[in-house]
């Protein structure tokens, strides 16, 4: 589903998702792997913007940057609490005991259903019902109980898969002015690309700059992106496309 969606101009500023938006969703997060071709199109297009061009993910920064290792792009990690661009890694809020306690409040259920599982990124958190879809409803309650419990200022986001946990004062969205407030991104067209409840928040800041929304995924649920892509398959076809496009026209005008 590549129709309507324009090449990506020489002057935008590309901000994306990783997980359901580049790549496929796996049983685990650790059993993903990056297509060498992949890797081989964000480089060549990384170059063609100038640099910029950003992952941003809910994976922790580390992760983010040893999956697509050996290629080095700007990156984001845990919804926005961390981030890199060409220095070192920033910071954006503090560790907190609320988010243990959130957890804790819900270990009682995670032990009568150990298909649940807890990934406490120190930051942010997800528990994940991928095998065992039947507890979504049960989960959910239980969490949102417990986030309200706290007190903390910590949200509660329901993914394809999962309950993502993270501190209210961050998002992708906040990540990506980030990126935004300084070169190569600055003075750029934003244009970001997410699959997930966690991403609209990218999607509006995106928009609110006068850039794009793209929404990978053709399900139902409401979103603030204009734009759409089937699969994490066929943006990448477009990555592929656009880039091609771009080299091309370079060549001709001699850059």
């Amino acid at each position: 589903m590549l129709a309507g969606l324009p090449t990506i101009g020489r002057n935008w500023a590309l901000f994306s998702d990783v997980d359901g938006t580049l790549l496929d969703y796996a049983s685990r997060p650790h059993d993903v792997v990056v297509p060498d071709s992949l890797r081989g199109v964000l480089a060549e297009l990384q170059g063609e913007l100038g640099g910029a061009l950003a992952l941003v993910s809910g994976r922790r920064l580390d992760d983010v940057e040893q999956l697509f290792a050996p290629l080095r792009l700007p990156a984001a990690g845990q919804h926005g609490a961390e981030a890199r661009g060409d220095g070192a890694r920033r910071v954006f809020v503090q560790p907190s005991a609320a988010l243990g306690a959130i957890l804790a409040r819900v270990q009682v259920f995670i032990a009568r259903h150990p298909a649940i599982r807890i990934e406490n990124k120190g930051l942010s958190a997800q528990v994940s019902f991928r095998e065992d879809p039947t507890q979504r409803e049960a989960l959910g309650v239980l969490l949102a109980q417990a986030v309200v419990a706290t007190g903390a200022d910590f949200q509660l986001y329901a993914g394809h898969d999962g309950y993502d946990i993270k501190p209210r004062a961050i998002s992708k969205g906040s990540a990506m002015d980030w990126f935004m407030a300084a070169p190569p991104f600055a003075g750029r067209v934003p244009v970001f690309v997410g699959n997930d409840r966690t991403d609209e928040d990218g999607f509006a800041a995106a928009l609110a700059r006068g850039g794009h929304a793209i929404k990978v995924g053709l399900d139902d649920s409401e979103t603030l992106a204009p734009l759409h892509i089937g699969t994490p398959a066929e943006f990448g076809q477009w990555l592929a496309r656009s880039a091609s496009v771009l080299a091309s026209a370079r060549r001709h005008d001699g850059g």
